[in-house]
């Protein structure tokens, strides 16, 4: 599939009516997790491309691109309305994000699978294992206020347990930023995983400050509230992997493409059949902000979308989601790293002055009242054990343990 030869439709057909905007929501109760994921992921990626195109439109004098920009926004709010609808109004703040660290977790392992850039799949699995913790502590909150089954809402694909505990994750800013790829001397899966994961991170981040505040137990509030500062890091270390050598038009064409390839891939892996048209219906409609994209693009650089696609455009693989319980294990016997400016190292081989430890006891503080911490020694407290979901043993021993939260693995030398 080339989305550059097919023949767009006109831009401003996807202006309608609210009644075909506002779609019935899916059924919290019979969903398929992996569908539940695909709206939440193409609401993160709706989102993503109308904060560029303010951007970009706070950058541009010319009114006539300024007008464009906005017809193609419009366009983008609508479908992001549209998706974000999908999600019913009696799926909890937290049973919703269960879905959204279900997907940090196996979008982040398929997109590393398919990575041939092995400083962009370092990256990935690094935080894979800060999301995977972060689902099992949001997990026992839900267990613990009987606010929903996260069996049932991740299904049998992901394996709920712990990760890099939360309370090691928190680096100096120093250390989250990456060295940017250039985006002309890597292959075009690697440029819309960087895309793709950045506008995720983004949105998960975004969710938890914004809902943060509303939540009503203070354990929840305190939770929220850590693990937002987590995807703030998580969003610097992507952020960075984008080329900022790329100009204003080569970036609205590639966000343009990846849509593309994210709802085509969604039209192609969706079983519910309802909600594959939705897919189908703003793959097109994307395929037309694409060709504008490219207008734009040779318009006012000079360029044509081949020199920026010298692939030819053709979809590389698609994304499709699959259970990756047995890489996510393989992925946890690095569990110990830790970040050190632009690259990972192991916390036993860095110096015990590094900066890392300083800011690391700073954050936390007294680590019996980290909300990350708490909430698994409550669930211990009140079932016997925390809650978990899992095949089999946990593959790191330091972290088998269920009758004790574990705070030094990744955090204290030796553990």
């Amino acid at each position: 599939m080339n989305p550059f030869e097919l023949k767009p439709q006109k831009a401003d057909k996807c202006f309608t009516s609210w009644n075909k905007v506002f779609l019935k929501p899916y059924d919290k109760n019979t969903v398929d997790p992996y569908t539940r994921l695909r709206v939440i992921l193409m609401s993160g990626t709706e989102f993503e491309s109308v904060r560029y195109s303010n951007a970009f439109t706070r950058h541009c004098s010319n009114n006539d691109v300024r007008r464009r920009l906005a017809l193609m926004r419009r366009g983008e709010q609508i479908q992001q309305k549209r998706v974000a609808g999908l999600k019913p109004a009696n799926e909890s703040i937290l049973e919703h994000t269960i879905g959204y660290e279900q997907l940090a977790v196996d979008l982040t392992a398929n997109l590393a699978l398919s990575e041939k850039n092995s400083y962009v799949k370092k990256q990935l699995d690094f935080a894979l294992l800060e999301d995977f913790d972060h689902l099992y502590r949001y997990a026992d909150l839900l267990e613990l206020e009987k606010g929903g089954d996260p069996k049932r809402l991740v299904g049998n694909y992901t394996e709920i347990m712990p990760g890099r505990p939360t309370v090691a994750e928190y680096r100096h800013p120093y250390d989250d930023v990456d060295f940017y790829i250039n985006a002309h001397l890597n292959d075009l899966k690697t440029k819309l995983n960087i895309n793709i994961i950045t506008a995720a991170e983004q949105q998960t981040m975004n969710f938890y400050m914004n809902v943060g505040n509303l939540y009503a137990s203070p354990m929840g509030r305190k939770l929220y509230n850590e693990i937002a500062m987590i995807e703030e890091q998580h969003v610097t270390g992507y952020g960075c992997l984008k080329d900022p050598c790329m100009s204003w038009w080569e970036g609205l064409l590639m966000n343009e493409y990846t849509e593309c390839y994210l709802y085509y891939s969604c039209y192609e892996d969706e079983t519910d059949e309802r909600i594959k048209k939705i897919w189908e219906m703003h793959f097109e409609q994307e395929v037309a902000h694409l060709h504008e994209a490219a207008d734009l693009l040779k318009t006012y650089e000079g360029k044509v979308w081949q020199q920026c696609f010298p692939e030819g455009g053709a979809f590389p693989e698609l994304l499709k989601f699959r259970s990756q319980k047995e890489y996510v294990r393989e992925v946890l016997k690095s569990v110990r790293l830790t970040g050190v400016e632009e690259g990972w190292e192991e916390l036993d081989k860095v110096p015990d002055s590094f900066r890392y430890f300083g800011y690391n006891a700073k954050v936390n503080g007294d680590i019996s009242t980290v909300g990350t911490h708490a909430v698994i020694e409550k669930a211990i407290k009140e079932f016997g054990q925390d809650w978990r979901l899992q095949n089999k043993e946990h593959p790191i021993r330091a972290l088998a343990d269920r009758k004790k939260d574990n705070v030094d693995t990744g955090r204290v030398k030796g553990k």
